[in-house]
């Protein structure tokens, strides 16, 4: 499978969810932008707009609950051995609360799963983003 050997060189992510991550993904190609695959993944704020007024709701959760749930999942093991997303986490929790931290993780990774996919890359260590030979 095209892409398992840089997922699993990721922190977070075992045989298992690369796997699932993989068959929810598919072609990585497929998705113009991480935005796109976050929407996805069904991790975007709800948005309804009417003239002037724009409201963000919660999120969509137009994805694969599987594909979300191992996804929050993944990036929370990564959340303990990654300083720079822990980093990220703390200062969402701050402004707020745990829950959106969470989410807003989780988009934040799969931006980094996307870019990993996209580009080929295979960690040697991901926590200081030391690419292998």
């Amino acid at each position: 499978m095209a892409g398992f050997e840089s997922l699993v060189s990721m922190s977070g992510i075992g045989s298992l969810s690369a796997g699932i991550l993989l068959s929810v993904i598919g072609e990585v190609k497929d998705f113009g932008t991480a935005d796109k695959l976050a929407a996805y993944f069904g991790i975007v704020p709800r948005v309804s707009n009417s003239n002037e007024t724009l409201h963000h709701g919660r999120i969509t959760k137009r994805g694969n609950k599987t594909g979300r749930t191992t996804l929050v999942q993944c990036s929370l093991a990564a959340l303990k051995k990654s300083n720079y997303l822990k980093k990220y986490y703390e200062q969402v929790k701050a402004r707020r609360g745990h829950g959106k931290a969470k989410i807003a993780l989780a988009r934040k990774y799969l931006g980094i799963i996307y870019t990993t996919l996209t580009n080929g890359w295979v960690f040697a260590d991901f926590n200081n983003f030391e690419l292998a030979e």
